[in-house]
Protein backbone atom coordinates (compact mmCIF):
# COMPACT_ATOMS: atom_id res chain seq x y z
CA UNK A 1 0.00 0.00 0.00
CA UNK A 2 1.23 3.54 -0.93
CA UNK A 3 2.26 5.57 2.10
CA UNK A 4 0.95 8.90 0.23
CA UNK A 5 -2.56 6.89 -0.26
CA UNK A 6 -2.46 5.87 3.25
CA UNK A 7 -1.76 9.48 4.46
CA UNK A 8 -3.98 11.22 1.91
CA UNK A 9 -7.01 8.66 2.93
CA UNK A 10 -6.44 8.97 6.78
CA UNK A 11 -6.33 13.05 6.21
CA UNK A 12 -9.42 13.12 4.34
CA UNK A 13 -11.13 10.80 7.19
CA UNK A 14 -9.77 13.10 9.73
CA UNK A 15 -11.71 16.27 8.11
CA UNK A 16 -14.40 14.11 7.01
CA UNK A 17 -15.21 12.87 11.00
CA UNK A 18 -14.56 16.55 12.53
CA UNK A 19 -16.75 18.40 9.70
CA UNK A 20 -19.82 16.27 10.57
CA UNK A 21 -19.77 16.91 14.30
CA UNK A 22 -19.60 20.60 13.85
CA UNK A 23 -22.30 20.48 11.33
CA UNK A 24 -24.64 18.29 13.83
CA UNK A 25 -23.63 20.79 16.05
CA UNK A 26 -25.82 23.27 14.27
CA UNK A 27 -28.47 21.29 12.26
CA UNK A 28 -29.93 20.02 15.23
CA UNK A 29 -30.93 23.56 16.01
CA UNK A 30 -32.31 24.24 12.57
CA UNK A 31 -36.31 24.21 11.85
CA UNK A 32 -37.97 20.85 11.74
CA UNK A 33 -39.99 22.62 8.85
CA UNK A 34 -36.51 22.83 6.51
CA UNK A 35 -36.68 19.11 6.71
CA UNK A 36 -35.76 17.27 3.20
CA UNK A 37 -35.79 20.79 1.66
CA UNK A 38 -32.98 23.32 0.52
CA UNK A 39 -34.13 25.80 2.58
CA UNK A 40 -32.31 23.67 5.77
CA UNK A 41 -28.79 24.57 3.31
CA UNK A 42 -29.44 28.43 2.71
CA UNK A 43 -30.31 28.80 7.37
CA UNK A 44 -27.41 26.71 7.80
CA UNK A 45 -25.23 28.71 5.57
CA UNK A 46 -25.90 31.35 7.91
CA UNK A 47 -24.32 29.78 10.50
CA UNK A 48 -20.07 30.26 10.61
CA UNK A 49 -19.75 27.09 12.83
CA UNK A 50 -21.15 25.35 10.43
CA UNK A 51 -19.64 26.32 7.50
CA UNK A 52 -16.55 25.51 9.44
CA UNK A 53 -18.05 22.13 9.13
CA UNK A 54 -18.56 22.08 5.90
CA UNK A 55 -14.94 23.72 4.30
CA UNK A 56 -13.49 20.65 7.08
CA UNK A 57 -16.01 18.24 4.53
CA UNK A 58 -15.26 19.56 1.73
CA UNK A 59 -11.48 19.48 2.39
CA UNK A 60 -11.95 16.01 3.39
CA UNK A 61 -13.73 15.04 -0.18
CA UNK A 62 -11.08 16.83 -2.45
CA UNK A 63 -8.48 14.55 -0.20
CA UNK A 64 -10.36 11.85 -0.64
CA UNK A 65 -10.35 12.46 -4.60
CA UNK A 66 -6.54 12.59 -4.29
CA UNK A 67 -6.68 9.34 -3.08
CA UNK A 68 -8.72 7.80 -5.02
CA UNK A 69 -6.80 9.26 -8.03
CA UNK A 70 -3.64 7.38 -6.70
CA UNK A 71 -5.20 4.33 -5.50
CA UNK A 72 -7.77 1.64 -5.94
CA UNK A 73 -11.12 2.77 -4.63
CA UNK A 74 -11.64 -0.29 -2.34
CA UNK A 75 -8.59 0.46 -0.63
CA UNK A 76 -8.97 3.86 0.17
CA UNK A 77 -12.91 3.47 1.02
CA UNK A 78 -12.11 1.25 4.30
CA UNK A 79 -9.48 4.42 5.33
CA UNK A 80 -12.12 6.44 4.91
CA UNK A 81 -14.65 4.61 7.01
CA UNK A 82 -12.30 5.86 10.08
CA UNK A 83 -13.68 8.99 10.06
CA UNK A 84 -16.18 7.83 13.19
CA UNK A 85 -12.62 7.84 15.08
CA UNK A 86 -12.08 11.10 14.69
CA UNK A 87 -16.06 12.40 14.53
CA UNK A 88 -15.62 10.24 18.24
CA UNK A 89 -12.40 12.20 19.41
CA UNK A 90 -13.47 15.52 18.84
CA UNK A 91 -17.39 14.60 20.54
CA UNK A 92 -15.25 13.21 23.31
CA UNK A 93 -13.49 16.76 23.59
CA UNK A 94 -16.83 18.43 23.86
CA UNK A 95 -18.48 15.29 26.43
CA UNK A 96 -15.62 14.94 28.61
CA UNK A 97 -16.73 11.42 28.60
CA UNK A 98 -14.66 8.99 28.87
CA UNK A 99 -13.52 6.27 26.15
CA UNK A 100 -14.39 3.40 28.40
CA UNK A 101 -14.52 -0.75 27.10
CA UNK A 102 -17.08 0.03 24.87
CA UNK A 103 -15.14 2.62 22.72
CA UNK A 104 -11.65 0.41 22.67
CA UNK A 105 -13.64 -2.32 21.62
CA UNK A 106 -15.00 0.07 19.03
CA UNK A 107 -11.53 1.31 18.09
CA UNK A 108 -10.34 -2.06 18.07
CA UNK A 109 -12.73 -3.19 15.74
CA UNK A 110 -12.50 -0.49 13.04
CA UNK A 111 -9.43 0.01 12.97
CA UNK A 112 -8.79 -4.55 12.65
CA UNK A 113 -11.44 -4.75 10.34
CA UNK A 114 -9.66 -1.76 8.12
CA UNK A 115 -6.72 -3.89 7.79
CA UNK A 116 -7.74 -7.06 7.71
CA UNK A 117 -10.25 -6.50 4.82
CA UNK A 118 -6.84 -4.45 2.97
CA UNK A 119 -4.73 -7.71 3.82
CA UNK A 120 -7.06 -10.24 3.08
CA UNK A 121 -7.99 -8.92 -0.70
CA UNK A 122 -5.01 -6.46 -1.08
CA UNK A 123 -6.88 -4.07 -3.50
CA UNK A 124 -5.38 -3.73 -7.04
CA UNK A 125 -6.02 -1.88 -10.32
CA UNK A 126 -7.16 -3.98 -13.17
CA UNK A 127 -9.09 -2.84 -16.62
CA UNK A 128 -12.32 -1.05 -15.77
CA UNK A 129 -15.52 -2.42 -17.77
CA UNK A 130 -16.27 -0.59 -20.67
CA UNK A 131 -19.70 -2.02 -20.81
CA UNK A 132 -22.06 0.99 -19.99
CA UNK A 133 -25.01 -1.42 -18.83
CA UNK A 134 -22.92 -2.45 -16.27
CA UNK A 135 -22.35 0.76 -14.86
CA UNK A 136 -25.43 2.35 -15.44
CA UNK A 137 -27.15 -1.05 -13.55
CA UNK A 138 -24.65 -1.04 -10.42
CA UNK A 139 -25.25 3.22 -10.26
CA UNK A 140 -28.85 2.31 -10.54
CA UNK A 141 -29.03 -0.25 -7.78
CA UNK A 142 -27.99 2.77 -5.43
CA UNK A 143 -29.61 5.03 -6.64
CA UNK A 144 -32.73 3.31 -6.39
CA UNK A 145 -32.27 1.98 -2.92
CA UNK A 146 -31.19 5.59 -1.87
CA UNK A 147 -34.47 6.59 -3.28
CA UNK A 148 -36.23 4.12 -1.48
CA UNK A 149 -34.70 4.77 1.99
CA UNK A 150 -35.39 8.59 1.35
CA UNK A 151 -39.47 7.74 0.92
CA UNK A 152 -39.55 5.50 3.81
CA UNK A 153 -37.84 8.28 5.88
CA UNK A 154 -40.15 10.64 5.26
CA UNK A 155 -42.96 8.83 6.49
CA UNK A 156 -40.75 8.16 10.05
CA UNK A 157 -38.57 11.19 10.07
CA UNK A 158 -38.72 11.41 14.29
CA UNK A 159 -37.91 7.65 14.35
CA UNK A 160 -35.91 5.41 11.82
CA UNK A 161 -35.75 8.31 9.38
CA UNK A 162 -32.39 9.54 10.50
CA UNK A 163 -31.09 6.24 10.06
CA UNK A 164 -32.31 5.43 6.69
CA UNK A 165 -31.47 9.16 5.69
CA UNK A 166 -27.84 8.27 6.70
CA UNK A 167 -27.72 4.96 5.05
CA UNK A 168 -29.36 6.76 1.63
CA UNK A 169 -26.60 9.45 1.88
CA UNK A 170 -23.62 6.68 2.64
CA UNK A 171 -24.86 4.80 -0.72
CA UNK A 172 -24.87 8.10 -2.98
CA UNK A 173 -21.69 9.46 -1.33
CA UNK A 174 -20.43 5.99 -2.45
CA UNK A 175 -21.61 6.00 -6.16
CA UNK A 176 -20.02 9.69 -6.02
CA UNK A 177 -16.42 8.25 -5.09
CA UNK A 178 -16.84 5.89 -7.59
CA UNK A 179 -18.06 9.11 -10.21
CA UNK A 180 -14.71 11.31 -8.72
CA UNK A 181 -12.51 8.20 -9.43
CA UNK A 182 -13.67 8.30 -13.21
CA UNK A 183 -13.62 12.19 -13.23
CA UNK A 184 -9.99 12.07 -12.32
CA UNK A 185 -9.33 9.26 -14.89
CA UNK A 186 -10.45 11.23 -17.23
CA UNK A 187 -8.95 14.38 -16.82
CA UNK A 188 -5.24 12.84 -16.24
CA UNK A 189 -6.07 11.05 -20.05
CA UNK A 190 -7.49 14.24 -21.81
CA UNK A 191 -7.57 17.17 -19.62
CA UNK A 192 -10.22 19.52 -18.40
CA UNK A 193 -12.08 19.32 -21.78
CA UNK A 194 -12.49 15.42 -21.67
CA UNK A 195 -13.99 16.21 -18.63
CA UNK A 196 -16.58 18.60 -19.19
CA UNK A 197 -17.03 16.57 -21.95
CA UNK A 198 -18.46 13.72 -20.49
CA UNK A 199 -21.31 13.44 -17.71
CA UNK A 200 -19.56 12.35 -14.55
CA UNK A 201 -18.46 15.65 -13.23
CA UNK A 202 -22.26 16.82 -13.25
CA UNK A 203 -23.40 13.43 -11.55
CA UNK A 204 -20.55 14.09 -8.72
CA UNK A 205 -22.16 17.65 -8.21
CA UNK A 206 -25.81 16.36 -7.70
CA UNK A 207 -24.84 13.39 -5.61
CA UNK A 208 -23.24 15.72 -3.23
CA UNK A 209 -25.65 17.97 -2.76
CA UNK A 210 -28.48 15.50 -2.86
CA UNK A 211 -26.33 13.72 -0.01
CA UNK A 212 -25.76 17.00 1.74
CA UNK A 213 -29.04 17.62 2.14
CA UNK A 214 -30.00 13.92 3.58
CA UNK A 215 -27.40 13.89 6.08
CA UNK A 216 -28.14 17.82 7.60
CA UNK A 217 -32.46 15.92 7.60
CA UNK A 218 -30.62 13.50 9.44
CA UNK A 219 -28.86 15.64 11.56
CA UNK A 220 -31.09 17.66 11.90
CA UNK A 221 -34.02 15.31 13.91
CA UNK A 222 -31.77 12.76 15.88
CA UNK A 223 -28.79 12.25 17.56
CA UNK A 224 -25.62 12.15 15.84
CA UNK A 225 -25.35 8.27 16.99
CA UNK A 226 -28.67 7.81 14.86
CA UNK A 227 -27.15 9.01 11.34
CA UNK A 228 -23.57 9.13 11.04
CA UNK A 229 -22.22 5.18 12.21
CA UNK A 230 -25.33 4.05 9.18
CA UNK A 231 -23.52 6.64 6.73
CA UNK A 232 -19.80 5.78 7.75
CA UNK A 233 -20.69 1.83 7.23
CA UNK A 234 -22.88 2.43 3.58
CA UNK A 235 -20.10 5.07 2.27
CA UNK A 236 -17.13 2.11 1.49
CA UNK A 237 -19.86 -0.69 1.07
CA UNK A 238 -21.03 0.78 -1.44
CA UNK A 239 -17.77 2.49 -3.35
CA UNK A 240 -16.30 -0.85 -2.37
CA UNK A 241 -18.89 -2.56 -4.85
CA UNK A 242 -18.85 0.32 -7.69
CA UNK A 243 -15.05 -0.33 -7.40
CA UNK A 244 -15.22 -4.23 -8.11
CA UNK A 245 -18.32 -4.00 -10.28
CA UNK A 246 -17.30 -1.50 -12.68
CA UNK A 247 -13.78 0.73 -12.08
CA UNK A 248 -11.62 -2.81 -12.73
CA UNK A 249 -10.83 -2.98 -8.97
CA UNK A 250 -9.41 -7.06 -8.12
CA UNK A 251 -9.49 -8.08 -4.48
CA UNK A 252 -8.04 -11.71 -3.70
CA UNK A 253 -11.20 -14.42 -4.38
CA UNK A 254 -9.83 -17.65 -2.81
CA UNK A 255 -11.68 -19.29 -0.25
CA UNK A 256 -9.79 -18.05 2.86
CA UNK A 257 -9.30 -14.79 1.28
CA UNK A 258 -12.95 -14.25 1.05
CA UNK A 259 -13.13 -15.01 4.44
CA UNK A 260 -10.96 -12.63 5.66
CA UNK A 261 -12.43 -10.45 3.62
CA UNK A 262 -15.98 -10.78 4.53
CA UNK A 263 -14.76 -10.98 8.28
CA UNK A 264 -13.14 -7.73 8.03
CA UNK A 265 -15.79 -5.44 6.63
CA UNK A 266 -18.11 -6.99 9.52
CA UNK A 267 -15.41 -6.03 11.62
CA UNK A 268 -15.72 -2.82 9.77
CA UNK A 269 -19.49 -1.92 10.56
CA UNK A 270 -19.04 -3.29 14.26
CA UNK A 271 -16.90 -1.11 15.21
CA UNK A 272 -18.77 1.78 13.53
CA UNK A 273 -21.91 0.87 15.04
CA UNK A 274 -20.10 0.45 18.61
CA UNK A 275 -18.28 4.22 18.19
CA UNK A 276 -21.60 5.53 16.75
CA UNK A 277 -23.32 4.24 19.81
CA UNK A 278 -20.83 5.18 21.99
CA UNK A 279 -21.85 7.74 25.12
CA UNK A 280 -19.07 10.41 23.98
CA UNK A 281 -21.16 10.89 20.73
CA UNK A 282 -23.56 14.30 20.88
CA UNK A 283 -27.04 13.30 22.03
CA UNK A 284 -29.03 16.27 20.16
CA UNK A 285 -31.32 18.41 21.63
CA UNK A 286 -34.54 17.80 23.59
CA UNK A 287 -38.14 18.24 22.16
CA UNK A 288 -38.31 21.90 20.71
CA UNK A 289 -39.97 24.57 18.98
CA UNK A 290 -40.96 24.20 15.91
CA UNK A 291 -38.68 26.82 14.12
CA UNK A 292 -35.69 28.40 15.82
CA UNK A 293 -33.46 31.19 14.91
CA UNK A 294 -30.37 29.84 13.70
CA UNK A 295 -28.35 33.27 12.83
CA UNK A 296 -25.49 33.98 15.84
CA UNK A 297 -25.98 36.14 18.24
Amino acid sequence: MSVLVLILAVSAACCLGFGFVLQQNVAQKAPLSDFLSPRLLLDLMRVPRWLGGIGLMVAGMILGAVALGKGEISLVEPLLATNLLFALALSRHQTKHPLSHQGWAGLILLAGGVTTFILAGQPRGGDAVTDPARHWLIIGVMVGTALLLTTYAKRSRLSAGPTLLALAAGLLYGVQDALTRVTGTRFSEGGIMEVLTGWQPYGVLVLGVTGLILVQSAFETAELRNSLPALTAAQPLAGILCGVGFLGDRLRTDTGALAWEAAGLAAIVAGIVLLGLHPAMPRGTAPREPSLDLQPR
